[in-house]
């Protein structure tokens, strides 16, 4: 994107006053060099893959500039994509420097850009960063979901059962747990359903459930970002007004053209269109934002162990003149010093020298470290309790702890509903389509709703139901429902404890539950 700039003279420009990370000063423009301003521009404006060419409008690729113009109808059409280097259209031709940002500042802003797939997958081994990213995955999925309809119509026992069979054999809860595992890892992940197929144009061209024959479909693939390339048409490389401008048309897997609309993509953070080509079209990865931090609070925490050993720093008052006069004595003393010096040890001086011991204070240190650690938990949307099993406290304290719990569980319902939601819902399509209804005959689009993520414990599930008891002898005495419908909402509720109950009320029990209803609802004879 900058290549413009490179090619031109670079002149050296005057330093400016303060040039410090945190410095307020500005440059004047006179003084400012616009080549700093586009090599920081350059660390975020990263080239694509070689392969990442984009494609006329017939779906053939083309050179970025130096190709033939493609026309349609007697007029020319681009033959470029909107990042091109070349591109006047790229900032209306020029690129604005921000002169109102010191460019150490945005120099460190910059280079915060895209780190890579490779490196995601080296910085993601650290134990802090690894388990980051997997407790949120598997917090979404360990409860698991309940299966519908889009109707709420009920579904045949059979039929049911032979889906939740299918849906382990298929190991679709792990496979949401990988899908947003690597998701956060990488910024982006791919899922390709397997359908075996007589059509070679059957992946190239838009999915079709139709083109789904019987006893097709195999399973969810998941490829990582470093085994696939983008490919964009014409609409989507040059044209902003479009749907899908900057979405990839097609992705290149094993040299295969898979169209978009096949995959199940999901990204972690979706970044400017601008950006996208540097990110090959994904998101940004929780290691990228982390990295910086996880280092600082480890280095912290490496500090805590050394400060415990050398706390204690001994001063030996002395004539340094007359030390440094016979050097290999002094040494020779000092060693003898180092040897002797500590707690147990007994330190043996001249009457005329000096010792004094300076302690350095270890208070309050690992608060220190739980801040860096707790920031490095935020950064990655992990509360810091849980990532290091510690009590809960949060960034603030006190009440914060509870604070962080519910933004938690609210993270998670949004990756249940986000990410995990539409692996899910591809899945059941193609398991209808592929073994239900040639099975049993019935068609109908399958809808999940996801358990709570929180586990209750059995004092608060005990209080529950307490609660629930009082509210149904509420109604059962006002005579909104009888001993028959509260049985009923027992049976089905799943904590309560009575699911083994038959829903109909035994013989005695319920002549009695209608005698009471008759006699709360008779008219009363107020004669005296």
């Amino acid at each position: 994107m900058l290549k413009w700039f490179r090619s031109l003279k670079r002149t050296p420009a005057a330093p400016a006053e303060r040039d410090s990370l945190f410095s307020n000063a500005t440059p004047a423009p006179e003084v400012a060099n616009p080549f700093a301003y586009a090599d920081a521009f350059a660390k975020s404006f990263q080239r694509t893959a070689e392969d990442l060419k984009p494609t006329n409008r017939a779906g053939q690729p083309v050179g970025a500039m130096d190709a033939a113009p493609v026309t349609d109808g007697g007029a020319a059409l681009a033959t470029f994509a909107m990042d091109a280097a070349t591109n006047p259209q790229v900032f209306n031709g020029e690129l604005q420097p921000a002169y109102n940002l010191p460019i150490i500042q945005l120099d460190w802003y910059a280079s915060q850009g895209f780190i890579g797939y490779q490196v995601c997958s080296l910085i993601s081994q650290h134990w802090l960063i690894d388990k980051i990213l997997t407790m949120p995955a598997r917090d979404a999925m360990r409860h698991g979901y309940e299966i519908g309809t889009s109707d709420d119509d009920e579904i045949d026992p059979k039929v049911l059962a032979f889906i939740k069979k299918r849906d382990k054999a298929f190991g679709i809860k792990d496979a949401c747990v990988e899908f947003v595992r690597f998701n956060r890892m990488f910024g982006i992940r791919i899922a390709m359903p397997i359908i075996d197929t007589t059509d070679p144009e059957f992946y190239v061209k838009p999915f079709n459930i139709d083109g789904v024959k019987p006893g097709s479909y195999r399973g969810i693939s998941q490829i990582d970002p470093y085994w696939i390339t983008p490919e964009l048409d014409f609409q989507a490389g040059a044209n902003p007004a479009s749907i899908n401008f900057y979405e990839p048309t097609w992705w290149r897997i094993n040299g295969q053209r898979i169209h978009r609309s096949h995959l199940i993509i999901i990204r972690n953070g979706q970044v400017a269109d601008v950006l996208k080509p540097s990110y090959l079209y994904g998101g940004i990865s929780v290691p990228q934002k982390i990295a910086l931090r996880v280092y600082a609070a480890e280095r912290t925490a490496n500090e805590a162990p050394q400060l415990a050993l050398s706390k204690r720093t001994s001063l030996w008052k002395m004539d340094m003149k007359q030390a440094l006069a016979n050097q290999a004595l002094f040494e020779q003393k000092m060693a003898w010093f180092a040897a002797t010096r500590d707690n147990f040890g007994i330190k043996a001086i001249g009457l005329q020298d000096e010792v004094e011991q300076l302690d350095t204070s270890l208070t309050d240190f690992d608060a220190v470290i739980n801040q860096q650690y707790a920031i490095v938990c935020a950064a990655g949307d992990c509360p810091v309790n849980k990532i290091l099993g510690t009590a809960e406290s949060g960034l603030g304290g006190g009440a914060a702890g509870s604070y962080d719990e519910k933004s938690y569980h609210e993270y998670l319902q949004s990756v249940q509903e986000n990410e995990c939601q539409p692996l899910i819902e591809r899945h059941h399509l193609l398991l209808m389509k592929s073994e239900v209804t040639p099975k049993f005959g019935d068609n109908f689009d399958v809808v999940v709703k996801f358990n709570p993520v929180d586990s209750p414990t059995a004092l608060e599930i005990a209080t529950l139901n307490g609660v629930k008891a009082t509210t149904a002898k509420t109604y059962i005495d006002a005579g909104v429902i009888d001993g028959a419908d509260a049985r009923q909402v027992l049976v089905s509720d799943a904590d309560g404890g009575y699911t083994s109950l038959e829903s109909d009320l035994p013989e005695g029990i319920e002549a009695t539950a209608q005698a009471q209803l008759e006699s709360m609802t008779a008219p009363k004879n107020d004669d005296k």
